[in-house]
């Protein structure tokens, strides 16, 4: 957390001494004071995913490696010790940026480069892409270019292929295509029936996980039932105990709609499945963060305490509850995080920070980590 600290306000000074700062800080003090709270609210979730991640660094490819974002957050891992990072991008661009930064990284030393206009692996590459989607409508010249353009693309190869342990993407684009290519390439764990997002929201009050923010319209029972599983798995690698509650505009039966039901449903084949996990719903939202007030409703509620996963009815309203508490209610977000895949790979947002890149890549090698763990 010291070393956050200190490398931004320093890459901060840097950006504005060489005029491309679009934004110069006029108070350093102020800056430092606020990026203090960040890092000591986040860090406190974070720290004993940094210490695993420290203890058994991965190889991490970052999609997006021309951006001055996932560079300030290299500086970071590599400092940190947090990851062995491979970076896809322009070798010159780089650099440039690197200097300009006033970053310490050294090429072949402290990450390595992948040049989508000149590797050895090209060939091997888009001929291993195009076996993978040939009957997806891409043909051999569309692989060949994808393979020079898309780093998304070569990253998931690179993961595909054993060359990378985890990959980053997102800091560019939309969600949607990234996804895509990451269902193309790497696809969906053995026996998974969907993919999810999980997003975390570090509030004043609390740490908050949401799901499913970004992929997922419109799910099954089913569907919901494993989203409820792998999310409180997620959750409780980061440290937390899962507290689960599906949400609704119904409480414990109040409205019959399709929605309500199917939260209802869901809730008890995941209780079938995993009967030691608290898990509760359907509920209205003041419902699952209140227990006095839920006690009162429903008296003999599973739930003890305030929910702290929760699953949302689909895609709209998980993503608009989590801008709205992340806008409103002050709140720091992590993620999100991709629940489901054969390997790790974490899809950001464009709004995502250097901190964030930093949070989200610590998390993808905890992930190697433990799925190592299990096969072994």
């Amino acid at each position: 957390m010291r070393l956050i600290i200190e490398i931004a306000p320093a890459v901060a000074r840097a950006a504005m001494k060489s005029g491309v700062a679009t934004r110069p800080i006029e108070d350093f003090d102020a800056y430092v004071e606020r990026l203090s709270v960040f890092v000591f609210r986040s860090g406190m979730l974070m720290k004993p995913v940094f210490d695993s991640a420290r203890r058994n660094p991965k190889r991490l490819v970052l999609a997006e490696g021309e951006d001055q974002r996932v560079l300030r957050a290299t500086q970071m891992l590599v400092d940190g010790g947090l990851a062995r990072p491979i970076l896809i991008g322009r070798p010159e661009i780089i650099a440039q940026r690197i200097e300009r930064l006033g970053l310490r990284l050294k090429f072949g030393t402290d990450f390595e480069i992948v040049n989508p206009e000149n590797d050895p692996r090209y060939d091997d590459y888009w001929r291993g892409y195009h076996q993978l989607t040939e009957r997806g409508g891409i043909s051999p010249d569309a692989a060949r270019t994808i393979i020079r353009t898309n780093t998304t693309v070569i990253a998931a190869m690179m993961l595909h292929r054993g060359e990378a342990d985890a990959m980053i993407c997102g800091t560019v684009g939309q969600y949607s295509r990234h996804l895509t290519h990451v269902l193309d390439v790497i696809g969906k764990a053995e026996g998974v029936l969907g993919l999810s997002a999980l997003s975390t929201l570090i509030m004043p009050n609390g740490t908050f996980f949401l799901c499913d923010t970004q992929v997922s319209e419109k799910t099954t029972v089913e569907e919901l039932a494993e989203m409820i599983l792998l999310s409180a798995d997620a959750v409780s690698r980061l440290g937390e105990v899962p507290k689960i509650a599906l949400l609704s505009h119904s409480n414990f039966g109040t409205a019959q709609t399709e929605s309500s039901v199917r939260m209802r449903r869901a809730v008890e084949l995941a209780k079938q499945q995993a009967p030691d996990l608290e898990i509760e719903g359907e509920m209205q939202a003041d419902l699952a963060l209140d227990e006095e007030l839920r006690h009162r409703i429903f008296p003999n509620s599973r739930l003890k305490g305030r929910a702290n996963l929760l699953i949302l009815p689909g895609l709209d309203a998980a993503n608009i509850a989590f801008n709205l508490l992340k806008s409103l209610g002050g709140g720091l977000p992590v993620g999100p995080m991709l629940i489901g895949t054969a390997k790790p790979v974490h899809i950001l947002t464009p709004s995502v920070t250097a901190r964030g890149i930093v949070n989200m890549s610590a998390l993808a090698v905890v992930d190697v980590q433990s799925r190592q763990t299990k096969n072994l």
